[in-house]
């Protein structure tokens, strides 16, 4: 797939993502006196609506926040019901958590990020900034190519799952999202329209202690589920500090553990020790994301309950003994569970100079498949990302978070915001903040020809590595030579869709990669 457009130059403001109408959602309120945060979650609210496949109203979320001079963080995720346990899966015959049903849900974090993130940088009102994703629940809105290929597989895996294995948890998932829509097909969806419109009203209220709380904890009741009042009006989002890593003259930043932006860093550090020639080449990149991320599984889990070592991770030291790892034929360092992740990235900026790198995710398809009738509530899988082996840091215990695939980046250079940026898309999202961090800073690529350059994944349940069908052949031969199991992928999505703002003398040049069906909105 080959670059569709250039970068997008405008100087007041840029929203991306990867539905067209929501970034033109985000673009009419900065065209109506709201700011980049407001822009941001307008955005949002919109792409449960439009991409339902990727995120729900169920989902967690993540943000860094630049305000003009100080970068914020903040971690959206849920955690476990109160009432779960490793040892209850255990008791069951399970030695992993379920993808589907009651087991895999977390409380949702995402409504709650929204209004924090309203409340602290907001300029419009909260209603007035959801106004266009109700509008699109209401009315309906045509589904896009790439939007529709992964509505289908969802709902076709939906489908089967089901027809196999009954659950009543789940048993309003069909008449929400089937049958699968067309290409340009119109979709509206009445029942999420009434519950944003609640959100809206009550500041998101009303989903972690309202009515709509109500009915999500009546549901789990009857159904088997372990999600209680509490959980819900107990949850809270949690400003963080962002940590960095330096990449030659410049600085990419994460959202600290409990996710996986760490791995991205750490790789990064890895391979700031080598020559810009010696990193051009995939296998070494290759190599330096297999280690970083089988430390990070290792390791990461939620730093309110174990002791995650990041500044360790991070370290100097550190680097350069897994960076003495890399040889001239590839290693296989413990494997760790890729799972295919269903995800929406965002970012916006505005001509005050605020900078927001936003990502909202169900995790796996459509989440769970749980979906809480008559309201439009789908709920993430996040708890999946637990691990049932006993005493591991990431081991599922009740008021925990997951271990997250879920990250915003941004990038700076000398303490100077350039901007915010993101690639969707479970274990490749650290994987494609390095490669792109390495097309900007090394190739000195504008955002849209980072973004569109050939990926390579790695696919760490089978060791192999993934490579896009139109990447040089010289350069899949010499990774094959030098002992990878090489494939080319079948379907882009592998790869993550990604999105980039950077700031310039004259505004922002943005770029919203050709695997996505979205394209920069500015103005």
């Amino acid at each position: 797939m080959a670059p569709t457009s250039p970068s997008v130059y405008a100087r007041r403001g840029v929203v991306c993502t990867s539905h067209p109408l929501a970034a033109s959602a985000g673009l009419r309120i900065l065209q109506a006196g709201g700011n980049a945060a407001d822009a941001a979650i307008a955005t949002a609210a919109c792409l449960p609506v439009l991409e339902p496949c990727s995120n729900g109203l169920g989902s967690d979320a993540f943000a860094l926040i630049w305000d003009g001079t100080t970068l914020h963080g903040l971690n959206g995720s849920g955690r476990a019901p109160a009432a779960a346990s490793a040892d209850a899966l255990r008791e069951r015959g399970l030695t992993e958590v379920p993808l589907f049903g009651w087991d895999a849900v977390t409380v949702p974090g995402m409504v709650r990020a929204w209004a924090d993130v309203h409340a602290r940088f907001g300029r419009l009102p909260f209603a007035d900034v959801l106004a266009p994703a109700i509008e699109y629940a209401e009315q309906g809105a045509p589904v896009p190519p790439m939007v529709a290929w992964g509505w289908g597989r969802g709902v076709r895996a939906a489908e089967d799952r089901l027809a196999a294995q009954p659950d009543p948890a789940c048993a309003h998932f069909a008449a929400l999202f089937g049958p699968a829509p067309e290409v340009g097909e119109l979709r509206a969806f009445p029942a999420m329209a009434a519950t944003l419109r609640a959100i809206a009203d009550s500041h998101g209220e009303d989903f972690y202690s309202g009515d709509l709380a109500t009915r999500i904890v009546a549901f789990a009741e009857q159904t088997g589920g372990l999600l209680a009042a509490s959980d819900l009006a107990d949850h809270r989002s949690q400003w963080v500090e962002p940590i960095s890593a330096r990449y030659r003259d410049h600085e990419v930043w994460e959202i600290p553990p409990n996710g996986q932006g760490i791995a991205a860093l750490l790789a990064l550090t890895i391979l700031d020790g080598l020559p810009a020639e010696q990193v051009a080449d995939w296998h070494v990149q290759v190599e330096a994301v297999k280690l970083a991320l089988a430390d990070t599984h290792a390791v990461v889990a939620d730093p309110d309950v174990v002791d995650v070592p990041a500044a360790e991770l991070l370290s100097a030291a550190h680097a350069d003994r897994r960076r003495a790892l890399i040889g001239d034929v590839a290693v296989a360092p413990d494997p760790v569970d890729p799972r295919a992740s269903d995800t929406v990235y965002l970012c916006a900026t505005d001509d005050d100079g605020m900078m927001v790198s936003f990502i909202q995710s169900n995790f796996h398809g459509f989440g769970s498949q749980v979906v809480v009738p008559d309201t439009g509530i789908s709920l993430q899988n996040r708890g999946s990302g637990f691990s049932l082996v006993p005493g591991h840091p990431n081991e599922l215990a009740g008021g925990k978070r997951p271990f997250h695939t879920i990250i915003p980046g941004f990038l700076a250079r000398g303490g100077e915001a350039v901007g915010p940026y993101g690639v969707m898309g479970g274990h490749m999202q650290a994987q494609g903040h390095v490669q792109v961090a390495l097309h900007t800073v090394d190739g000195r690529l504008d955002p849209q020809a980072a973004l569109d350059r050939p990926r390579w994944f790695w696919d760490a349940a089978t060791g192999r590595v993934l490579v896009e069908d139109r990447a040089d052949p010289a350069v899949v031969a010499s990774l094959r030579e030098r002992g990878h199991d090489v494939a080319i992928a079948e379907h882009p999505a592998v790869f993550g869709r990604g999105q980039a703002i950077w700031r310039t003398a004259g505004g922002y040049v943005a770029g919203s990669e050709s695997r996505a069906d979205g394209v920069p909105m500015g103005w």
